[in-house]
């Protein structure tokens, strides 16, 4: 457990990595973030190449990457979700690395901090601009994914789970993928432009016109049905959702 936030490349490097509870193969050439006090272990069985980069939080202390350090949401993506990099893509990286490493081994003067910082923030946005070319290209594994999220919600939500235990958290969701929350919902975005959240509202109400159109049951009776507490919480979620209420939706099939 480090006290840093740690980017990392490393190439040619056999071996096995635990992240947090779950274990990944750590053999292909990847790039990878770890935000401050994430548990992670290595066990090498070869002499890895490439670079670390660590940053304390008090570095990076009232100043604007500071304060939006924790919208780059790969920080809390798992290692097998790391971002896999082209040789211009790699090169580009390492490139700033380079200007990083140079600054920081001049001599230390007013300007220092705010250039490596700008450098760090220049590294971050690329960073970001990549994993988005990620979701697009990775096309067979991405549609394999929303090929599971539909399967999963579709046991879900057509078992006894949404009166027993209310809808799934987009964590049990992420849990069912084996995907870390952030990533999955950034995925979704680029691929579907809902996050994780929309697609569990959307196969709700998918269910709710269900059992509205194919049911005797009362429009309350629906709502504890789908997990609700309050019935007067379904009807603001699916008048949000469809612009009326599931009462008029029903008497539009009449």
């Amino acid at each position: 457990m480090l006290d840093f936030y740690s980017i990392a490349i490393k190439r040619g490097m056999k071996s096995k990595l635990k992240y947090g509870q779950q274990q990944y193969d750590f053999d292909e050439g990847i790039m990878f973030f770890m935000s401050p006090r994430q548990v992670f272990g290595i066990e090498a069985d070869s002499n890895p190449i490439g670079w670390m980069l660590l940053i304390h939080p008090d570095f990076l202390w009232n100043t604007p990457l500071g304060r939006n350090i924790k919208h780059y949401g790969y920080f809390d993506y798992s290692v097998n979700e790391a971002l896999f990099l082209s040789e211009k893509e790699e090169s580009i990286i390492d490139n700033i690395i380079d200007n990083i490493q140079e600054e920081y081994n001049t001599n230390i003067d007013t300007f220092s901090q705010n250039i490596i910082i700008s450098q760090l923030e220049t590294l971050l946005n690329y960073a970001e601009r990549f994993y988005q070319r990620q979701f697009i290209t990775r096309k067979i594994t991405n549609h394999h994914v929303l090929d599971q999220l539909e399967k999963v919600l579709t046991e879900y939500f057509n078992g006894n789970n949404l009166a027993i235990r209310g809808l799934p958290t987009v964590q049990y969701i992420a849990d069912r993928l084996n995907l870390s929350p952030n990533y999955l919902s950034n995925l979704l975005k680029v691929l579907t432009g809902q996050s994780t959240q929309q697609h569990i509202h959307n196969k709700l109400i998918d269910k709710a016109k269900e059992l509205l159109t194919t049911t005797n049951l009362s429009v309350k009776e629906i709502a504890y049905q789908l997990g609700f507490e309050y019935p007067q919480s379904f009807n603001k979620l699916f008048k949000k959702k469809t612009n009326i209420s599931p009462l008029e939706f029903r008497q539009s099939f009449n």
